[in-house]
């Protein structure tokens, strides 16, 4: 074979090659993006149902929300500002309408609960940076917390961290099993792919017990 058919032959087996992996990725994106609309309809169904009138379709934005955050944190290791502002504004609307007699102290306790797990939240970065040399949360989950805050009542708070955590750390262990990996301290998990999800069922938990 000579050197321009040599060439010839590489470069139609790198197009064929990037052929075939652009087919796996496009395959694998719609596969994702069906999934994803199927929870964003399962989960804006579900809120309308659980809860009556306004509340329901506020937690129905809750979910899509929360939703965007997973993905997005999933492909980007990122939460955008923009996202958890609309989830905390609609954290306090969340709250004016549960309350309409009490707004003022309604929308107060809604930021004074959100104020307090992000601080938790941010106390709990610094410390394990202080401790390990390296971050451990980025400020889009501190912010995060801020939004749980705002929508969820004090006593679903540990609840919502513990929800989020152990699904982390679960998926993580069993991820790094069938791959026959070695579990590691220093791998980096995409935080808010747990924690928004957990915030939206923690609020649907709550909505359901405040009827009965």
């Amino acid at each position: 074979m000579t050197i321009t058919g040599a060439i010839k032959s590489t470069s139609a087996r790198s197009r064929a090659w990037i052929a075939r992996l652009a087919h796996r990725l496009a395959g694998h994106a719609v596969r994702t993006g069906f999934l994803v609309g199927i929870i964003a309809v399962a989960a804006t169904i579900l809120s309308i149902v659980s809860a009556p009138g306004a509340i329901g379709f506020l937690g129905a934005s809750l979910a899509l929300l929360m939703l965007s955050v997973a993905v997005i944190d999933r492909r980007r290791f990122i939460i955008p500002d923009s996202l958890n502002a609309a989830g905390f504004c609609l954290g306090l609307v969340h709250s004016l309408v549960q309350q309409p007699d009490e707004m003022l102290s309604a929308v107060a306790l809604a930021v004074i609960r959100g104020a307090a797990l992000a601080l938790l939240f941010l106390i709990i970065r610094y410390g394990y940076a202080r401790l390990r040399g390296r971050q451990g949360l980025g400020l889009g989950d501190v912010k995060l917390a801020g939004v749980a805050g705002a929508w969820l009542d004090w006593s679903l708070m540990p609840i919502v961290i513990e929800i989020a955590a152990l699904t982390a750390l679960t998926i993580y262990a069993v991820r790094q099993f069938l791959l026959g990996r070695p579990v590691s301290a220093t791998s980096r998990l995409p935080f808010g792919l747990f924690f928004a999800p957990a915030i939206w069922i923690c609020w649907l938990l709550e909505a359901l017990l405040a009827q009965f």
